[in-house]
């Protein structure tokens, strides 16, 4: 017998003339001959993993081993690491898959060849060597098989097939010119659909599974479990912030996952493998309580705020308002930036809602208690007008502490309707403080109690003992009411008058 272009040549590449020669070929076969991906016999490639008296335990792809009497094997030896194809009957009391071992039958004749190819069975072939377009394959007879159609991805990998028995079907059969064309790559594809399939059903939310990390993206990793693939979204790496998925997995890397979600429908899985570790939410209020001082790297900045990681899996907020006492802050950046460490004291801790409040302006002391202790209510102090309100002006007393000064309280000679109208922006003043209010933090300040009236200069001038002339205002009961200057008034007892 012979095969179609039997020319024998060194390893070559899957040429693109060969796959035009077998293109249309293909597209005729796969109109007449389809199936259903996930039909047929669910034939499985299983792995021997132990062998004992009585059994072989197999490894299926599932999360419990596969087990096959002895007895089916009918004497032959088998080893761990052997491959064979079997099906799943189903489980037993034990827990384990009872399977089958999976008969393949080697045409022995043109009649056999004709109802494989007919019935789309599987064959046996031993590849005997590479030739142009593809691979020799002995079948009974010498078959040809197109590299496209071998299941290598290469051809390094269509080398190592040489010597190996490969598990076909019969793509094209032309009984008069004696040419035969096996197809591995469909065989090997329904074997992964079937396990594939089986494992969406062996699979549950919620299980723990051994993973093979495939390939990255931007937004995580794509995952091997057991035959299937599996989202890891960057958000389920850790319970910490990751800046990109090859931080934490890198592509080959085995790991543990838990499955979050499985769409039977759209066929997708995603797992992670955060939720395996331990949530430090959990214990977060046996480390952190209000007072505290902390350290942490600010993560990310906004309008209101910035974020700051104290620990993995841990951030807390610190509020605009919360980071100085000195200055109205605006914007977040123009405090505090990405990456950089800094100190701050616990404000609050919610742990249902996973919320920490933070306050940086509290490590550097609270200025308006030691203003407070500073100055007490008669106490004169000396600084700038920061700011006007329609009442009044404010001034700064210390860093980060304000007194006002009530328009009514700026001048004692006349009447003042608004405060811009004497006073102005950064001008120094001095002011007595006359009120201090420390559970609302305020300050109030007078300027005008500092301006001396005609009464502080006349007794400036007058000491106790001084004879001084008065003129009487009113007398009544003894008393007389005296003028001594211009607006300063007192009393005295006229001579001679009974006091009893």
């Amino acid at each position: 017998m012979s095969i179609s272009d039997p020319t024998t040549e060194t390893p070559a590449e899957i040429t693109s003339e060969a796959s035009e020669d077998f293109s249309q070929l293909l597209k005729e076969f796969e109109q007449s001959h389809a199936r259903p991906a996930t039909g047929g016999s669910s034939q499985i490639q299983a792995t021997v993993v132990a062998v004992t008296s009585e059994a072989v335990l197999l490894d299926i792809g599932y999360k419990t081993e596969g087990i096959l009497p002895l007895a089916a094997l009918k004497g032959a030896t088998i080893n761990p690491g052997d491959k064979m194809l079997v099906s799943v009957k189903g489980r037993n009391e034990e827990g384990y898959y009872d399977v089958l071992l999976q008969k393949i039958e080697q045409p022995k004749d043109w009649t056999a060849f004709e109802k494989a190819f007919a019935d789309q069975s599987i064959i046996l072939g031993t590849v005997t060597a590479i030739i142009k377009g593809g691979l020799s394959v002995d079948v009974g007879v010498r078959a040809f098989m197109p590299g496209s159609r071998s299941g290598a991805r290469d051809a390094s990998d269509l080398e190592k097939l040489v010597g190996q028995e490969i598990r076909c079907r019969i793509l094209k059969l032309d009984v008069a010119d004696e040419d035969i064309v096996v197809d591995r790559r469909a065989v090997l594809e329904q074997e992964q659909q079937a396990t594939r399939a089986q494992r969406y059903e062996e699979i549950k939310e919620g299980d723990t599974v051994s993973a093979t990390v495939r390939s990255l993206t931007d937004y995580g990793a794509f995952v091997d479990i057991g035959g299937i693939d599996a989202l890891l979204h960057i958000s389920d790496m850790a319970w910490s912030r990751i800046a990109k998925p090859s931080d934490a997995v890198s592509v080959g890397q085995q790991v543990d996952v838990r499955v979050l979600k499985i769409d039977t429908e759209k066929r997708r899985i995603s797992v992670g493998i955060k939720q395996l570790l331990p949530q430090p939410w959990d214990t977060a209020a046996e480390r952190y309580k209000v007072g505290d001082h902390v350290h942490g790297t600010i993560t990310r900045v906004a309008d209101f705020g910035a974020f700051i990681e104290l620990e993995p899996g841990v951030e807390g907020m610190v509020h605009l308002s919360e980071m100085s006492w000195a200055k109205k802050v605006r914007k977040a950046s123009d405090m505090l930036k990405p990456g950089e460490l800094v100190e701050a004291v616990v404000l609050g801790i919610q742990v249902p809602e996973r919320r920490l409040s933070l306050g940086i302006k509290q490590t550097l002391g609270d200025p308006w208690v030691e203003a407070a202790n500073k100055y007490a209510v008669g106490a004169v102090i000396e600084g700038p007008i920061i700011s006007f309100t329609k009442f009044g002006a404010f001034v700064q007393i210390a860093e980060g502490v304000e007194g006002m000064i009530h328009v009514s309280e700026i001048s004692a000679d006349k009447r003042i309707e608004h405060p811009q109208d004497v006073l102005r922006t950064g001008q120094t003043v001095k002011a007595q403080v006359i009120d201090l209010d420390r559970e609302k933090r305020q300050f109030r300040l007078s300027m005008k109690r500092l301006i001396p009236t005609s009464l502080d200069e006349y007794l400036t001038e007058h000491k106790v003992g001084d004879t001084v002339t008065a003129r009487i205002m009113e007398i009544k009961d003894g008393t007389a009411r005296v003028e001594l200057g211009e607006g300063i008034h007192a009393t005295c007892k006229l001579p001679g008058t009974d006091t009893t």
